[in-house]
């Protein structure tokens, strides 16, 4: 992402901000508080193309305007009127905002590519009604993400069942907690980039978290370690695993160089959609010790990771 000028400066070229993708895709943003006025988009179109001139854009190429208010009527039928129409596309700030929050609530990088594919121009002149959509699975998805992944529950007991779940609010509190105290281990304040991964400023040190409850039977703690996961704290320098167990007040935090060590041992669940994750489980002794369950291998002693909330 970069920032633009703004309020304009003569002989630069004009765009609020512009926006790259991963996937090779640069959105060039307008911001506008209201539609009061007529907008000039033949400008707006003209900052693309210098854009472009200044190899500042590769490939392909659109352009976003941002509304802070809702009725933007007036201003949708310019744009459908306008020889831009297929180059331009409207989003107010609410539904924006929306969009980051299902963004940042999600694991799987295809989430924020369907995302970006929403800001892209397609049939929709205003992709706010896509948003209530997308952000309304967004929100179904992540209260099913506070329990087990469906594999696990179908190999539970019905008795063991009356102990899944715990509340958003709940799991919301714990992860603010290890926040804290993973940011602390780090000696550098550590950024959310998403729900249950944080990194340093300058991306060395990272941090992938998952929680569970306590299972009243079979294993104590249940997880799923998503492929994403390993990807993003493999490119690290510092990366951490972090087990957090609802009713402990320490995690486990494990150095990626380490845990990776363990995958091929793991159990691991393959989806029809292409996500793969490894099952990662924990016991606890009758002293209360926590260990790292390895099929047919030796259980690895999890204390010498522990991180006091």
């Amino acid at each position: 992402m970069q920032n633009g000028l703004y309020a304009g400066k003569k002989n630069a070229i004009g765009n609020d901000g512009l926006w790259q993708a991963p996937e090779g895709h640069s959105i060039v943003v307008e911001v506008k508080t209201t539609d009061a006025y007529r907008i000039p988009l033949d400008i707006i179109a003209k900052y693309r193309v210098e854009l472009g001139k200044h190899n500042s854009i590769s490939g392909t190429s659109s352009i976003l305007i941002i509304v802070g208010r809702e009725d933007t009527g007036e201003l949708e039928a310019q744009v459908r009127g306008s020889r831009h129409a297929w180059d331009i596309r409207l989003i107010s700030v609410e539904a924006l905002v929306k969009l980051v929050a299902i963004k940042e609530n999600s694991e799987e990088t295809e989430t924020g590519k369907k995302i970006r594919s929403v800001l892209v121009p397609v049939e929709y002149t205003r992709v706010d009604s896509l948003v209530e959509v997308v952000f309304a699975a967004a929100s179904d998805a992540q209260e099913q993400m506070i329990d087990p992944p469906l594999e696990i529950v179908a190999s539970i007991s019905p008795t063991k069942l009356d102990s899944i779940g715990a509340s958003a609010s709940e799991i919301q509190v714990k992860r603010d907690l290890i926040f804290i105290a993973m940011t602390l281990k780090a000696g550098v304040p550590l950024i959310k980039k998403s729900r249950a991964m944080y990194w340093s400023a300058d991306h060395k040190i990272r941090v992938a978290c998952a929680i569970s409850k306590h299972y009243a039977l079979g294993n104590d703690y249940w997880y799923a370690f998503h492929t994403a996961w390993l990807d993003f704290l493999s490119e690290s320098g510092q990366g951490y695993f972090v087990l957090g167990c609802m009713d402990l007040d320490r995690v486990f935090a494990i150095p990626i160089d380490e845990f990776a060590g363990y995958l091929p041992k793991l159990n691991t669940t393959a989806r029809k959609d292409g996500v793969s994750y490894w099952h990662v489980k924990i016991d606890l002794d009758a002293g209360g010790h926590a260990y790292l369950n390895i099929p047919k291998e030796k259980a690895v002693n999890l204390e010498v990771f522990a991180v006091n909330l």
